[in-house]
């Protein structure tokens, strides 16, 4: 693999105002990464630079290993972006508004256009003006995949969409990556950065603070557990074990969480008869406010 994206000690200053401090990043060739953070961490910042739309204060970004701000023409050619608040030409219908942007890129392969709308069930002959929200983000993830982009860049790319829209969303990203294509995703949806992330970095307050394969961070979390016994068991066997605390035992079903592995607390419970045993699996949702507890957010 070979990065796509190399970001040096990039730091941004709205006058005394923070956006993002000392940020170092490398996003490899064909994988998808999660941006993660909680509104005004930095992610839109970030992303800003990324496409040299704002200038850093300090600091430089290399996309396809060239400098953004020497080589913006020619990097942009290869990029998809999605921005969070989709602003369009309200006048002109959706195939009117993607022709015109596929005129600006050179022109497009328009038989895939048509097939991204009809994926997505996107009517392309009514006015951006009479469209839902959710109708309006559609026609701006076919304008960031029409041209089949090397890197493409989504900000909170499935908000809006219905959930039947989400899964074709997912299967887009698929196939994008088995092409080749890398992808920066920013989003709040935590099961949709489970779902199709290959690692994800945490900004808090405009600082970088951890970057992680999905599964390592995962084990971080607590697991809830409920194991339901046949009988009554002693509470003390499964006090003081390493890893499992919040022990409650009520009626025959023992309460608990547990860090990382399960083996100490299925040796435990092996001496006993267990009717069920249900594990409430970590979620980034947990994991990422195990992050973010305390301090105040002023990124932008």
């Amino acid at each position: 693999m070979d990065a796509v994206l190399n970001i040096q000690g990039l730091t941004k200053f709205y006058g005394k105002s923070r956006g993002v401090i000392d940020l170092n990043l490398t996003v490899e060739r064909g994988e998808v990464f999660g941006y993660l953070g909680p509104n005004g961490a930095g992610k839109t910042t970030t992303i800003r630079v990324l496409l040299n739309f704002i200038r850093p204060t300090h600091g430089q970004v290399t996309i396809f290993g060239m400098n953004i701000r020497q080589k913006s023409r020619q990097v942009r050619k290869n990029i998809g972006y999605l921005p969070g608040e989709v602003r369009l030409y309200e006048k002109l219908t959706g195939a009117e508004f993607l022709q015109y942007v596929g005129h600006l890129r050179n022109g497009v392969n328009w038989q895939y256009v048509e097939e991204l709308a009809e994926r997505l069930q996107c009517n392309l002959s009514r006015r951006i003006r009479s469209l839902s929200h959710g109708n309006k983000k559609k026609l701006g993830l076919i304008q960031a995949f029409m041209h089949k982009p090397e890197l493409i860049i989504l900000d909170e790319p499935t908000a809006g969409l219905d959930p039947l829209m989400q899964q074709e969303f997912y299967r887009l990203i698929d196939e994008s990556k088995a092409s080749g294509c890398t992808v920066l995703l920013s989003s709040h949806n935590m099961p949709e950065v489970e779902r199709v992330c290959d690692r994800v970095g945490l900004i808090r307050e405009g600082r970088l603070i951890t970057v992680e394969n999905v599964d390592a961070l995962k084990t971080r979390a607590l697991r809830q557990i409920e194991i339901y016994f046949a009988a009554s068991v002693p509470q003390e066997s499964f006090s003081g074990m390493p890893g499992v605390r919040n022990v409650i035992l009520e009626n025959n079903v023992l309460r608990c969480t547990v860090t990382g592995t399960l083996d100490t607390l299925i040796k435990a419970i092996a001496q006993y008869e267990v009717v069920n045993l249900i594990s409430h699996e970590p979620n980034l949702e947990e994991i990422f406010l195990s992050y973010y507890s305390g301090g105040e957010n002023h990124a932008v």
